[in-house]
């Protein structure tokens, strides 16, 4: 027993380790986390990560999260994306113990900055956004004081008032804290605690025309909710004085900050604002497009939320930042769906099969759902003497160990029969058009008695069964491993073939009752998921993963 506790103790990661610190300590009875997002952009893969912990931890150690909405900057928020980022975490599979926003708290914030000035803490400055960057000096030339710096606190009050009451215009004035200009931390150096912007808010409309800075509003909000571990990337490490600065000065509960490393990911740019000029300059077509590593770009391309779960688990909790390959992501969710989803057979490139001696007009066959889970049973699936395979299963010269279709040669149809190739027939132009086939009495799989071995076996479709789809084959947006680190705009970047279009595949006829929620795979082909654009007329599928990572080999081929 005490080896397996100490191999538990070892598999811990370091947050884990703080919070059984401070519940054996008896510091908290239960704790108490929040994922804290800007409504300013949709959700994206590096979120999944700090959701999966917030919530995760709170999960495993009996605690709650909280949902709070950084809704501090009214320019670029919008409801939009506050509803987007609640379906995201509940797709997911979190739920939050309370739905907040620092919006409700911007009167009890402007009551906190009004003590900092009462205790000579903060400043009304006139200073421009240009000067008071000079005069903050540089990592290694200490700043200097602004000349607003010691304006008595009475008149910093009135200014202070005057600026909510919307005297002033955006940049006119500013209140900062003060600090030390002198000191090695640039954060330190007398911060903006609010800023002038006279814009309207998706939530409290016109009625606030000052709003505070995030390194002001969050401390404070995290303490009045009481939130034990606030759990931030690592580029806060610096703003973590000023966390406690504020919370030591104001005298409120302690909230206590703690950083781990960001998710950054091969082939793929994390920062909102490139993702948001992807969506502006119309190289995807929205947030949501399959090809883009926002959460619900994921799932409308038919990621599972397991298999996100499953990511988040396998990358662990680091405090160094460093690069994952997106293949492990691919990996994920290859292995959840080789479990879960349901096989079907869809020829991409149709070569027509007419089978001579095939005298039934049609049969009904059997065949399973999902190999890998006997209880999904077997479906119908019809056979007739007509059929389409893909083009690519046949040679008409072939070279040496190729086993699908040629002339003289047999393969084995999937869940039929054993067929043999014996005429190819061919248009004016010497394109082949159809082939002449016999199927071998007595092969029919699950009874074979003909007493022959194939050495392959490709799929195929009765044509006068066949339905119709669209197939939308998705693969990576960049063609390089780290666009943002590429010299130029990394938008020269983007992979030309990120999406190519079958614009008319042809599918057995049990995906006629395809539903949004299932995830399919289209033998030897890939994963796919009915896509949202789909309709009555026309069956749209998203190529979610190939079979195998083949991404590596095709690009040594270009090479």
């Amino acid at each position: 027993m005490a080896e397996i506790k100490k191999e538990e103790e070892k598999s811990l990661n370091f947050l884990e380790e703080i919070v059984e610190q401070d519940l054996g300590a008896g510091k908290y009875k239960t704790i108490l986390t929040r994922f804290p997002p800007e409504p300013n952009g949709y959700l994206h893969i590096g979120h999944s990560k700090s959701i999966c912990l917030n919530f995760g931890l709170a999960l495993k150690y009996g605690g709650k999260t909280n949902l709070r909405f950084d809704d501090t900057n009214p320019v670029t928020e919008d409801t939009e994306y506050v509803d987007s980022i609640k379906e995201d975490i509940r797709w997911l599979g979190f739920e939050w113990a309370k739905e907040l926003y620092a919006s409700d708290y911007f009167e009890q914030l402007y009551g906190y900055a009004r003590e900092m000035i009462q205790k000579a803490l903060a400043y009304v400055d006139d200073s421009s956004a240009e000067e008071i960057a000079v005069l903050k000096g540089s990592p290694t030339e200490p700043g200097k004081d602004s000349p607003c710096r010691n304006r008595s606190v009475e008149e910093n009050l009135r200014l202070f008032e005057e600026m909510r009451a919307g005297k002033y215009k955006e940049g006119e004035k500013v209140l900062r804290a003060k600090i030390d200009m002198g000191s090695s931390n640039m954060q330190m150096r007398d911060p903006i605690m609010y800023r002038i912007k006279h814009a309207h808010h998706h939530r409290t409309g016109d009625a606030w025309c000052i709003y505070p800075m995030y390194d002001f509003a969050h401390g404070q909000s995290d303490s009045i909710e009481r939130i034990t571990h606030s759990i931030c990337t690592l580029e806060y490490i610096s703003h973590r004085p000023l966390y406690d600065w504020f919370i030591e000065k104001l005298d409120i509960f302690p909230s206590h900050q703690y950083e781990f490393a960001r998710l950054n990911m091969t082939y793929t740019v994390m920062s909102k604002r490139k993702l948001l000029q992807l969506v502006n300059e119309r190289y995807v077509t929205g947030w949501d497009d399959p090809r883009m590593p926002t959460i619900s770009g994921y799932r409308r391309r038919g990621y599972t939320p397991e298999s996100i779960r499953v990511f988040a688990d396998k990358i662990g909790v680091q405090k160094r930042e460093n690069l994952i390959d997106v293949s492990l992501l691919e990996f994920c969710i290859r292995e959840h769906l080789n479990r879960i989803a349901w096989r079907r057979m869809v020829v991409f490139d149709p070569l027509r099969l007419v089978i001579t001696n095939y005298t039934e007009d049609e049969e009904m066959l059997k065949t399973e759902n999902n190999p890998e889970d006997p209880e999904t049973g077997q479906r119908d699936i019809p056979f007739s003497r007509e059929i389409y395979i893909e083009r690519e299963d046949f040679m008409e010269d072939p070279p040496k160990k190729f086993f699908r279709l040629a002339p003289g040669q047999k393969v084995r149809l999937k869940s039929a029969y054993i067929i043999q190739c014996d005429e190819v027939i061919k248009d004016a132009a010497g394109n082949i058009m159809e082939l002449s086939c016999s199927y071998i009495p007595g092969s029919k799989s699950g009874g074979d008695q003909s007493g022959m071995k194939v050495q392959a076996t490709i799929h195929w479709v009765s044509i006068k069964h066949a339905v119709t789809a669209e197939l939308r084959l998705y693969d990576r947006l960049f063609r390089v491993e780290d666009p943002s680190n590429e010299e130029g705009d990394f938008k020269d970047y983007i992979n030309p073939d990120s999406m190519q279009t079958v614009s008319a595949a042809y599918a057995e006829p049990s995906l006629r009752s395809a539903k949004f929620t299932d995830r399919y795979q289209f033998l030897r082909k890939g994963y796919f998921a009915l896509d949202r654009d789909s309709s009555e007329e026309k069956m749209i599928f998203n190529r979610t993963v190939t079979l195998r990572d083949g991404w590596a080999r095709e690009q040594k081929k270009a090479e």
